[in-house]
């Protein structure tokens, strides 16, 4: 195969993460104890987070960690216990 200088400018940035979901996922759980009930990859504010969703007894929290650096991004928090609509924003990093 020839060299392509441009090979890794044209990677997808998903390939490019440094932590796994699994350190996401204890990452989060230091921030929220908890029961995981769901992982996801997105991308908040153009940064690629992993959104790991955390069941407590009042509600639901979304913790959002920078896969590149394992930084908590964001933290949303959800009373509705069905996961549904009402997002509301607890505490922006």
């Amino acid at each position: 195969m020839p060299y392509n200088p441009w090979f890794n400018y044209w990677q997808s940035p998903w390939n490019n993460r440094q932590i796994t979901q699994q350190q996401a996922i204890q990452i989060a759980l230091q921030r929220v104890p908890g029961l995981v009930i769901g992982v996801e990859m997105d991308t908040e504010n153009g940064i690629l987070v992993y959104e790991v969703k955390i069941r407590v007894a009042y509600g639901v929290y979304e913790v959002k960690v920078n896969t590149t650096t394992g930084a908590i991004v964001d933290i949303d928090f959800d009373n509705d216990w069905t996961y549904g609509s009402s997002i509301s924003k607890v505490k922006s990093f």
